[in-house]
C-alpha cells in the first residue's frame, strides 16, 4: 500500500511520496521489495495515489528487486481495506501478503511472518510488535493464546502494538465489503472476522522503522550518512 500522502511529513511529501523517502540511505520501498523478494515472493501489487509517478517510475516492473510488479491506483482516500480490496479485484491472488509501503523490517521478518501464517491454518494474520510501543497511531492488539481477540485494544497496559503487516485468506478477504467508512480500513474487516469466529492468528516481529515525522528523516537516515 503506497497511496497515503503522509501528511505528518508535509512539506517534505508535498514534493516527494512517502515511500520513495530514505531509511539508511535508500528508499523505503526499494528495501520492502528486496525482502519480500528473499521471503520467497514473486508477484505484488502496488497501489498508488498520492504522487503515484514517483513510486511506479522508481519500481517499474519489480525486476531490479526480484519480483513481478503490477500497479493500481487507490484515487480517493479511503483507507486500507479499501487499497487491498482494488488489488485484490486487478489481481485475485489469495492468499495474500499485505504491507504499507513506508515501514523498514527486521531482516527476515517478512518471510518469518508469511511461513507461520501458511503453517497456522488460520483464515489470517496480524503482526504485533514491541518496538516501537503501541501508541495513537500504533494501538494494541490483545490476543490470547496466539489468537486475535480485539485488532484494536484498549488496554494501555498492553505491550504488544499493531504493526502494518497482515495476510488474509478468502473468508477474510470476504469482510472488505460492506465496512462502515470511508475511509475503509483492515482492522475493521479483521475484526469482523474474529467476531465472525474465524481465527486470526497475532505473530510477533521484531523493532520496525518508518519515517512519521520530519525528523524521522534525519535519525533513520544518521547512522548511514555518518558511516559514509
Amino acid at each position: 500500500m503506497a497511496a497515503g500522502e503522509g501528511s505528518r511529513l508535509r512539506p517534505l511529501t508535498e514534493r516527494w511520496a512517502k515511500p520513495v523517502l530514505p531509511i539508511d540511505g535508500r528508499p523505503v520501498i526499494a528495501t520492502l521489495l528486496r525482502e519480500l523478494a528473499a521471503a520467497g515472493i514473486r508477484e505484488a501489487t502496488v497501489v498508488t495515489g498520492h504522487l503515484a509517478e514517483h513510486v511506479e517510475s522508481l519500481v517499474g516492473d519489480g525486476s531490479g528487486f526480484g519480483v513481478e510488479v503490477s500497479f493500481v491506483r487507490q484515487p480517493h482516500r479511503d483507507g486500507s481495506a479499501d487499497a487491498v480490496a482494488r488489488a485484490l479485484a486487478a489481481r485475485a491472488l489469495l492468499p495474500a501478503l499485505v504491507t504499507a509501503a513506508d515501514t523498514v523490517y527486521t531482516p527476515g521478518d517478512l518471510g518469518r511472518f508469511n511461513e507461520a501464517f501458511a503453517a497456522s491454518g488460520a483464515a489470517g494474520a496480524v503482526a504485533v510488535r514491541r518496538d516501537p510501543p503501541p501508541s495513537a497511531a500504533r494501538p494494541p492488539v490483545r490476543s490470547r493464546d496466539g489468537l486475535v481477540e480485539r485488532v484494536i485494544d484498549d488496554d494501555p497496559a498492553n505491550p504488544l502494538g499493531s504493526a502494518p503487516l497482515w495476510a488474509l485468506g478468502p473468508d477474510v478477504a470476504a469482510f472488505l465489503d460492506g465496512l462502515p467508512g470511508p475511509p475503509f480500513e483492515l482492522a475493521t474487516a479483521f475484526q469482523r472476522a474474529v467476531d465472525g469466529g474465524f481465527r486470526i492468528a497475532a505473530f510477533e516481529i521484531r523493532k520496525t522503522r518508518d519515517l512519521t515525522d520530519p525528523f524521522d528523516l534525519v535519525e533513520e537516515n544518521f547512522p548511514y550518512l555518518g558511516a559514509l
